[in-house]
């Protein structure tokens, strides 16, 4: 099929290229003439595993261009996959997804299906149809359809082509048909339903693996308190199978383009609608107060930060992506700066994007090359991301590059049993016994 994607970030790009690998024509947009620049070259503008080999395998069949009028004119399929930003009210900004619609509405010449990926609110492709038609002026009609993504960055292209299941919701048998053999080659399961169903099952979906998240970390804030163990219990929960064992790592907090945004948009809406989803609108709130959990611990052990240089591991919200949206870093590095301490942080694709969103002022910020560099002569060192490089640490080192081995491991990276004979060190976890052998 010739397919046209508006949009070449996250979803955009990883759903154009992994179309292309299925056999489909491809074309791209993107306002950013330098990012189609470094497409069309074969060169992946974001840090996604296999995204840059799947890339330059498909460059026959993928065109990346700036010109909308063109990619949209004869297309079988126009996938808006641009973002949808939180705004300040805590809604889904739709500037961006109703500029593209726009443009679609000028520049398709044929009878086609205009397919939102992006997270929209429920009903938004009802009035996105209407939006386009109306725009049309007795041209060919223009079907749209929901088609929302369950990709997680660091995983995206897998989750792509190996979907847990496909959502498509149409009200026509014509998207219905087209998006069936656009979706042909792949093996996931298909879930066919209206619009408003399939917008309602992202945000549903979303919104359940935040509210998990959340539930075990306020879990593990208990068992500090009583005196269990995190890791225990979400062992024990994890053999029953109504509960299964993914996203029951406690830690500080959710970050991303995703589950932050999605359960703001979706407690808005709620309330919009006189509703009120009491659950979300608490996730929201033990995820803030989750991300302050590493100044809080580290208060314990140093009542004046100021002069104290520590050592930040890891500052993206998650390994395998270097995305920083909604990322913990990016709430207790400006805490640390403002009271006076020299930061040694080290992440191994997060800094430029660190440098660009982190609101850090005049501090005394180090960035370093090793997880060692940064350890040297630090006297707090706080653990943000579970890299594979943080995680294959001699704990050993902390005592013997550190001037004060004060551990502050927000993502449990290191087993408690093995801290325990290591000596000279604090290891302060989340959900688990403080380790104290000064």
């Amino acid at each position: 099929m010739n397919i046209a994607v508006a949009g070449t970030g996250y979803v955009g790009l990883v759903t154009g290229v992994c179309l292309a690998e299925k056999g489909h024509e491809v074309t791209c947009v993107d306002v950013d003439e330098k990012k189609v620049g470094l497409l069309s070259s074969g060169k992946s503008p974001i840090f996604e595993a296999g995204l840059q080999e799947l890339l330059q395998q498909n460059m026959s069949r993928l065109r990346f261009t700036t010109d909308y009028k063109l990619a949209y004119a004869h297309a079988e399929v126009i996938i808006i996959g641009v973002g949808t930003p939180e705004k300040r009210d805590g809604s889904a900004n739709l500037t961006y997804v109703y500029g593209v619609a726009g443009e679609i509405a000028e520049s398709a010449l044929e009878e086609a299906v205009v397919v939102v990926k992006s997270t929209v609110p429920i009903g938004t492709n009802d009035k996105i149809e209407e939006y386009i038609n109306l725009k049309r002026e007795g041209k060919k009609r223009l079907h749209v359809a929901s088609n929302p993504e369950f990709l997680a960055q660091g995983t995206a292209v897998r989750d792509t082509l190996h979907a847990s299941r496909i959502v498509i919701g149409v009200e026509d048998e014509f998207s219905r048909s087209a998006l069936l053999r656009m979706y042909d080659g792949f093996e996931s399961p298909k879930v066919i339903t209206n619009r408003r169903s399939a917008e309602m099952i992202k945000y549903a979906s979303n919104d359940f693996l935040a509210l998990k998240i959340s539930y075990i970390n306020e879990i593990a804030n208990l068992c500090e308190v009583i005196g269990a163990d995190i890791e225990d219990v979400a062992k024990g929960m994890s053999y029953d199978a109504r509960i299964g064992d993914r996203f029951l790592h406690a830690g500080i907090g959710y970050g991303g383009s995703c589950f932050p945004k999605d359960t703001k948009a979706l407690n808005w809406l709620a309330n919009f609608n006189d509703h009120e989803i009491r659950t979300v609108k608490a996730a929201i709130e033990v995820n803030d107060n989750q991300k302050l959990l590493p100044i809080k611990k580290a208060a314990k052990y140093y009542h004046d930060f100021r002069g104290l240089t520590a050592a930040v591991l890891g500052l993206t919200f998650k390994p395998g992506t270097d995305d920083l949206r909604e990322a913990p870093s990016l709430i207790s590095v400006p805490i640390l700066l403002e009271d006076g301490v020299h930061v040694k942080a080290w992440d191994p694709v997060g800094v430029e994007n660190f440098k660009r969103l982190a609101d850090i002022g005049d501090g005394e910020i180090e960035y370093c090359g090793t997880v060692k560099e940064a350890l040297e002569g630090a006297d707090l060192c706080l653990i943000f991301t579970e890299w594979p490089e943080v995680k294959a640490m001699d704990p050993e080192d902390f005592v013997r590059l550190m001037k004060n081995a004060v551990v502050i491991d927000g993502r449990n990276c290191f087993d408690s049993k093995i801290m325990r004979d290591v000596k000279g060190i604090v290891y302060d976890s989340i959900g688990r016994a403080v380790i104290d052998n000064r």
